[in-house]
This record gives C-alpha cells, sequence and structure tokens, in this order.
C-alpha cells in the first residue's frame, strides 16, 4: 500500500482540478460565491480519493464516508439553493474583486479557487488518518466521533433551517434572528462546523493518526477568527445597528442561556 505522504499527494490534483473546473463556471456566470457550494464537496472528493487508495475499505473508512458525505452534500445542497436565489455576488467576494480589479477573473482562480482547494487539501488530513491510518477495531473514540458528528450536524442543519424559514417571512425584514438554536449561540452553523470537524478527528485519533489535529485547529481558526465569525459580523454589525443588542446577550460560538 502506497505510504500516508503518497496517498495525501494523490488528493492535491483531485481538488486543484474541481476548484479549476469550478472557476470556469465562475467566470462565466460572472460570480465567484459558488466556491461556497464548492468548499464541503471538496472533502467528500478527497476521502474518495483516500479511500480508493487503501481499498478494501474497513468499518472505519465506511463510517467516515458515509458521514463526510451526509455532511458535505447537505451543505452544498443548502448553499446552491442559498445561492441561486440571489442574483448578487456575495459581498465578501465583491470586496474581494475590488481590491483585484483589473483582472479578477483570472486572478480568481488562485486567490479564491486554487486557495481553497489548498486549505481543504491540508485540513482533510483527518480524513486521511481515519482512512489510511492503523486499522484498529472501531472502539470509544470513534463513538465519541459520532457523538461530536452529531452534535455538530444537528446545531448545522437545524440553525440553517431554522434561519432560511425566518428569512422567508417578510415580517422579518431587517430584524434579527433570535430564536431557536440563534438564542444560544450567534452562529449555530458556525459551531456545528466545529463539533464535526473535532468529530472527525476523534475518529482519525482512534486509528493513531494523532498527527491529523493540524486539520481541526486551522477549521476552528477559520471559523473564529477568519473567513466566519469574525468576517461575518464585521458586516452584519454595519448593516443593523440592533444587532449590538444581539450580541450583548448572546454567546457568539459555545452555546450557553442569553444573558439579561
Amino acid at each position: 500500500m502506497p505510504s500516508l505522504i503518497d496517498i495525501w499527494l494523490l488528493a492535491l490534483p483531485w481538488l486543484l482540478g474541481a476548484a479549476a473546473a469550478t472557476w470556469v463556471l465562475s467566470v462565466v456566470i460572472r460570480n465567484v460565491t459558488v466556491v461556497d457550494v464548492l468548499w464541503s464537496l471538496l472533502f467528500l472528493l478527497a476521502a474518495v480519493v483516500y479511500a480508493r487508495a487503501t481499498s478494501p475499505a474497513d468499518g472505519r473508512t465506511v463510517l467516515l464516508l458515509v458521514l463526510v458525505g451526509l455532511w458535505a452534500v447537505r451543505l452544498a445542497v443548502y448553499l446552491a439553493v442559498r445561492t441561486l436565489g440571489h442574483a448578487h455576488e456575495d459581498a465578501r467576494y465583491q470586496a474581494i474583486r475590488r481590491r483585484n480589479e483589473p483582472g479578477f477573473a483570472w486572478k480568481s482562480l488562485y486567490l479564491v479557487f486554487g486557495m481553497q482547494a489548498l486549505l481543504a487539501w491540508v485540513i482533510s488530513l483527518p480524513l486521511l488518518g481515519g482512512i489510511a491510518g492503523e486499522p484498529h477495531p472501531l472502539g470509544v473514540l470513534d463513538a465519541l466521533g459520532v457523538a461530536l458528528w452529531l452534535v455538530g450536524w444537528t446545531f448545522e442543519s437545524v440553525g440553517d433551517w431554522q434561519l432560511a424559514r425566518f428569512k422567508r417571512d417578510p415580517a422579518n425584514a431587517g430584524r434579527v434572528m433570535d430564536r431557536g438554536l440563534w438564542r444560544f449561540t450567534r452562529h449555530p452553523n458556525y459551531f456545528g462546523d466545529f463539533c464535526v470537524w473535532w468529530g472527525f478527528y476523534a475518529i482519525a485519533l482512534a486509528a493513531g493518526a494523532w498527527w491529523s489535529i493540524v486539520g481541526p485547529m486551522i477549521m476552528s481558526v477559520l471559523l473564529w477568527r477568519v473567513s466566519g465569525v469574525a468576517l461575518l459580523e464585521r458586516h452584519i454589525g454595519k448593516r443593523r445597528p440592533e444587532y449590538a443588542e444581539y450580541v450583548r446577550r448572546t454567546n457568539a460560538f459555545f452555546p450557553g442561556p442569553q444573558k439579561r
């Protein structure tokens, strides 16, 4: 069987190829927001590459493929529906476009799509570790990983559904979503993603892949400090002054009771 590094390297051209194909679509429609739809599918693609390189599949491989598949497809479909519902490019990418004109159509190939593929490749290390690591029988760490994944997937999927339903009601136009899971954390979807990836790491740890902690750590930083909470709240705060009261009452990331 190939070494772990060889298997990891096998995934890179596939991820870059998927990113390049999606970049072509973004040039045609002049909207790079489609990269958000690609994001979760890159991890599913990486997992499939790892599994094919280490066949026959064991129980842990099947478990990870199922968990990654459910997470990736749900998120991709949700974001695809949301993207198709908006004619304009997301404000985040509009800002990147303005900073990099002229020639952003070409620059986006590496600034947006190439960067996403490289990040996904590195973050996918727990999937590599769980699939191609030591073939230990399924055990307590795997159960912990599944439990974390369930908590995360529930927060992410239910939070997205609650927000979408809230936005569909014209009476809520301009209002701040503070119901359901959004009463306990300002970002149940990001908290959910956090739990999902630490769940993947627990499963990888069961296969002896302690070194794959790099993946969930990078994902955590992205969710907290880069493209997640910090970036989103910077834009929301400017558009909705009443959001400040919501911030005062509600935890930013980890769920908890509202403050009085």
